[in-house]
């Protein structure tokens, strides 16, 4: 486990956690970005799936400056969801900041974010302001500032692909944040963790913070429902910006390998096999009738590798059946605060006596 001794006192420890897959032409200008990164106490822990290319060589050897790092090769492919859930035990941080391999921090991220968490108790996450590379050739454009819920259950991130003409400047809460680059607070993932499957043999003993059965993509979303039906917040931190290079849009659908589109269609039905309510599915009934429609329509015209995905759901029913029924049952939030996200994008801020900004922290402070 990585640790810091002799740090300053009174300053939480932030470790970084990395899920590689075949990373490492990302993995230089990430790293050196994270050493860049003036907080401190603050280690890296980066965990492989398998990688084919020389992701894990990188990962031991690629200059990161005084902090200290952990790097751990699990031998197969776990997706997302159970490598952040093995990063998370090879450290005991009082927060942890999921990053993405091809995300670069811009400097003074992670001081940010943590100031942000430390002023708000009842922050479960803050997530930053994250811009697409800039490219000489074309404008400027916003990648993420936030997660929104809109009526038909599609999540989208706030200002994805818009221009970047300094919108969004406002710290606001929002309903959820991109695992791309997220500072979640411990206590607040311990809350939400779900029972490991009892009949899995093959399951880790420890809870899981990530839902392994999403394996890759809307993994975020979900935990970020858990943490609204438990009364936590999701911060929208606009001075901590970081450049984030997508791969996966919804208009580049057609062009992503066949694994990537069977996870995304099978997870849509899994975030509401466990987090809507009857009165909710009645409310947004039509748009979401209208969009499983189009769905399945595209799937048996255009995408049939991703017919296998309903078979899936069929087939694991019974383990869906049971972790809605755990999910349900420890909610301590009544159903119209999730609803309300449905018709929002953004809130003000929890009351608190001060705000950890100074004038120095402000998003023009940011610019590379």
């Amino acid at each position: 486990m990585a640790r810091n001794d002799g740090l300053a006192a009174g300053k939480p420890r932030v470790s970084v956690l990395i899920v590689t897959y075949n990373s490492a032409a990302d993995l230089p200008a990430c790293l050196d970005a994270l050493s860049r990164q003036s907080y401190r106490p603050l280690d890296l822990v980066i965990v492989d799936c398998d990688s084919r290319d020389n992701s894990v060589e990188q990962a031991e050897s690629l200059p990161v400056g005084d902090l200290p790092r952990t790097v751990r090769a699990l031998g197969r492919n776990l997706g997302y969801s159970g490598g952040m859930n093995a990063a998370l035990t090879l450290t005991d941080a009082e927060y942890v900041l999921a990053l993405n391999a091809d995300a670069c921090p811009r400097p003074g991220f992670v001081e940010r974010l943590v100031a942000r968490a430390q002023a708000y108790p009842s922050a479960a996450a803050v997530t930053g302001r994250l811009v697409r590379p800039q490219n000489a050739s074309s404008e400027d454009l916003l990648d993420a500032c936030g997660m929104v819920l809109i009526r038909n259950w599609r999540h989208l991130d706030r200002g994805s692909g818009e221009p970047d003409h300094g919108q969004f400047l406002k710290p606001e809460r929002v309903f959820g944040a991109t695992g791309a680059a997220t500072l979640y607070r411990r206590s607040a993932l311990e809350d939400v963790a779900l029972t490991p499957d009892p009949e899995d043999p093959e399951a880790d003993t420890s809870p899981e913070i990530f839902d392994t059965l999403f394996h890759s993509y809307r993994e975020d979303a979900e935990l970020c429902f858990r943490f609204q039906e438990r009364g936590w917040d999701v911060i929208y931190e606009p001075s901590a910006v970081a450049e984030h290079r997508r791969r996966v849009v919804p208009k580049g659908r057609a062009a992503l390998p066949a694994a990537i589109n069977f996870h995304s269609l099978k997870n849509r039905y899994l975030l509401r096999a466990y987090h809507q309510t009857w009165g909710n599915a009645l409310r947004t009934a039509v748009p979401t009738l209208w969009r499983d429609l189009l769905a399945i329509g595209w799937v048996l015209l255009r995408e049939h590798s991703s017919l296998p995905a309903y078979g899936w759901l069929w087939r694991h029913r019974r383990k869906i059946l049971r972790r809605r029924r755990e999910i349900q049952g420890r909610k301590n939030q009544p159903s119209h605060r999730l609803d309300a996200w449905f018709a929002v994008s953004a809130l003000p801020l929890p009351k608190t006596s001060e705000d950890p900004r100074p004038e120095s922290l402000d998003p023009a402070s940011s610019a590379p």
